[in-house]
């Protein structure tokens, strides 16, 4: 038997104090093919870390977002830090416009600041 590989890079997705996890939420509100377009973008950022543009680029101030393109010809963007040697995926969404929302990018420093406390 081979040695068992591990990634380079843990992932976990953002928990409320409440236990509740809005991200996978969200991507369970998707459909499969963009689920898994999705997932796989993340699994490359995963086994690959670090990498940049076009999948993965800078939002400062610890943000990073990982840019996928789906099957339904939406553009979806994943909001994530690092914490203790491991990403933390912060927020979710479907892009639709050039510029991130502020809103977006609120919620996701905001979700930073509980993880990172």
């Amino acid at each position: 038997m081979g040695k068992e590989q591990y990634p380079e890079m843990p992932v976990r997705f953002y928990r409320t104090e409440a236990g509740g996890s809005p991200v996978t939420d969200w991507l369970r509100g998707l459909d499969k093919s963009d689920r898994r377009a999705i997932g796989l973008d993340l699994m490359r950022v995963q086994f690959g870390w670090p990498l940049g543009r076009p999948l993965v680029g800078s939002l400062k101030d610890g943000l990073w977002e990982v840019r996928s393109s789906l099957p339904s010809q939406r553009i979806a963007r994943l909001i994530l830090c690092f914490h203790d040697q491991m990403l933390v995926v912060l927020h979710g969404f479907i892009k639709k416009s050039q510029k991130t929302p502020a809103d977006d990018l609120a919620l996701a420093k905001r979700r930073m600041k509980e993880v990172t406390k």
